[in-house]
């Protein structure tokens, strides 16, 4: 945690009100984005009881398993998600745009849109994956006509799609699956702890409160106050449900679900309690959501986060291709080169995440300037200077005045931070010394090719600039080798069969 967000909790603390973390809305927010809450079952890990999904707030389809211990129950839960999130999903697979060849890509194709998945926190995007791997390896009766307990025909694809986003989600800074208790806590730091801040109606609490109360309080009465039946009035956020409610409520209308199956009477009364029962339990989180998709809506978007959008618009469209072209599902595990090349761009994109963010919002520079990792002042005096050699290139001294305390080493660079009218890119420079109270930077790039520096390229006296020690555009890691190049130490030699080419053991996340 960095000292401004400390800081920030502790006034938070206070004030008994969340304080701002952000100016600007970090991730993109799509204008019809598909909210998924669902709840498991206790004693049984990982198997589904309900759920409530759609992209109209006011109308979400509900779904319920009344027995989650039957298996045909459950496929059938599976088989009506799959009805609900495919065809949203499919709805962005056609419209597309061209994007111009580079130098490392040719003109290529990308959708103009991607479809965005939002649930209530942490553990229901691990969830969101563990139902991917769990289905996206079922046979239907297509597939294998001897299969004794067949997938219904959309259920793999839907569990693709879902690793897909489980996935990508691991990714810093993607927007394909959010958990609204993480976009919530970027923009806002509350009085209690980051694992208090999962309880989705705690942490909205904190940051709307109703009137005549603070947060801390609103919070506490979020996480236990219940009704005359001993239920709580905010469950928790999911998949878990309340032992409460599980105890007092769902165990003897299950009970009463199997008795009416038993005697061959009619299911529809006990059904039909079951599914008013768990509607209960999800309505609060799901309203909870669409709360704070209204509050992230008042922040205006930051420039930055249309750039990673675009990167995630770049990986719906390339799982997309090759869902069409038949490729089998995403194996279990990764052979060594894919693994190193997830680790790799994860660790970019985390370092460009930072960057970026920093750069859009002066409020989280601010808090790079607190760790030193920033400085911000006025120039005091600007000195030319030219590098030696057949063609000096000019090499301005510039000193700065600064209150800031940055962690500098004679020769470290820093780097100019845009939008510099004559500068396109961060311009780089060298720390030289301290001298006179200032701090003395030497220009080595961004000023043209010529031996005069382009006008404005070279700050001017008076001028209040900020530099950051930090580079803007990070570079991506060493260059892996291909898979078939694998060395035998890791799964090799070329040549020899994959290693992937063996089955998988089977471990407790196959099945629900």
């Amino acid at each position: 945690m960095s000292l401004m967000v400390t800081l920030a909790r502790a006034q938070a603390a206070a004030e008994g009100r969340a304080q701002p973390l952000a100016t600007v809305g970090h991730r993109h927010l799509s204008q019809r984005p598909l909210v998924l809450v669902m709840l498991t079952t206790a004693g049984e890990v990982g198997a589904p009881l309900g759920a409530l999904v759609g992209t109209d707030r006011d109308a979400p389809r509900l779904l319920v398993v009344p027995q989650p211990r039957d298996r045909q129950l459950r496929f059938a839960f599976l088989a009506e998600l799959a009805d609900a999130v495919l065809p949203y999903i499919e709805s962005y697979e056609d419209a597309v745009e061209t994007e111009p060849a580079t130098r490392a890509r040719e003109e290529s194709e990308i959708c103009a849109d991607a479809p965005q998945l939002i649930v209530p926190n942490t553990t229901a995007i691990e969830y969101v994956r563990l139902l991917g791997r769990s289905t996206r390896f079922r046979r239907t009766a297509e597939d294998d006509p001897e299969e004794p307990y067949p997938a219904p025909e959309r259920v793999p694809l839907l569990g693709r799609w879902l690793t897909h986003y489980g996935e990508r989600a691991r990714t810093p800074g993607s927007a394909l699956l959010m958990a609204m208790t993480d976009l919530l806590s970027r923009h806002w730091a509350t009085g209690q702890s980051a694992l208090e801040d999962q309880h989705l109606g705690a942490l909205l609490a904190w940051i709307d409160p109703p009137t005549g109360t603070n947060g801390a309080a609103a919070a506490r009465l979020a996480e236990v106050a219940r009704d005359e039946h001993g239920l709580l009035l905010s469950p928790p956020a999911g998949p878990p449900t309340d032992p409460v409610f599980d105890n007092r409520a769902l165990a003897p209308a299950m009970a009463r679900f199997d008795a009416a199956r038993t005697a061959g009477a009619d299911l529809g009364p006990a059904e039909r309690a079951i599914r008013d029962l768990v509607a209960g339990q999800l309505r609060p989180t799901w309203d909870n959501v669409w709360r704070g998709i209204d509050l992230l809506r008042t922040l205006p978007p930051a420039s930055r986060a249309g750039d990673r959008w675009k990167r995630d618009r770049w990986s719906f469209t390339g799982h997309r291709d090759r869902v069409r072209a038949g490729e089998p599902p995403q194996p279990k595990r990764d052979d060594a080169v894919t693994a190193a090349q997830k680790l790799a761009g994860r660790e970019a994109a985390q370092a460009r995440l930072e960057a970026q963010e920093a750069l859009d919002d002066p409020l989280v520079m601010a808090g790079r300037r607190l760790a030193g990792e920033a400085f911000a002042g006025e120039v005091v005096e600007v000195e030319m200077a030219y590098s030696d050699g057949r063609r000096p290139m000019p090499r301005p001294l510039v000193s700065v005045v600064t209150g800031d305390r940055p962690r500098l080493e004679p020769g470290a660079k820093v780097y100019r931070v845009p939008p510099v009218a004559a500068v396109p890119s961060a311009q780089t420079a060298e720390f030289v010394a301290e001298r006179d109270g200032a701090l003395l930077l030497r220009l080595v790039s961004g000023m043209g090719r010529g031996k005069v520096p382009e006008p404005g390229s070279v700050p001017g006296q008076g001028d209040f600039v900020c530099w950051t020690l930090f580079e803007h555009a990070p570079h991506g890691g060493p260059e892996l080798p291909d898979p078939q190049d694998i060395p035998w130490t890791h799964g090799g030699p070329p040549g020899s069969a994959p290693a992937a080419a063996a089955p998988d053991p089977v471990t407790a996340e196959d099945f629900l």
